[in-house]
């Protein structure tokens, strides 16, 4: 007797877990003191493909080191190592 209406949720395909890996601070890790804004390979990494600077809760970076972070973006922005936008900087 199989009831139509059956309440049970039956997938194709197992339904996947994501597992969040732990964000860490990368200057921490690596032992890194000082941002060097001369640097704009390094700071590529922390802006998006519009140039925007990426937020501490997507980077994992500690609120001291992002603060480095943007003022060193901000220094190259000023002496054009860095464009202030872009369509693709990436």
């Amino acid at each position: 007797m199989a009831n139509p209406l059956n309440n049970e949720i039956r997938y194709l395909n197992p339904p996947t877990v994501e597992v969040k890996k732990k964000k860490y601070c990368r200057f921490k890790k690596a032992g890194i003191k000082y941002v060097d804004y001369k640097d704009a390979e390094f700071l590529k990494r922390f802006l998006n493909e519009q140039g925007k600077i990426l937020p501490r809760r997507l980077t994992g970076t500690s609120l001291k080191f992002q603060k480095k972070v943007s003022q060193a973006v901000k220094r190259a922005r000023h002496l054009s190592l860095l464009p202030y936008v872009t369509d693709l900087l990436k």
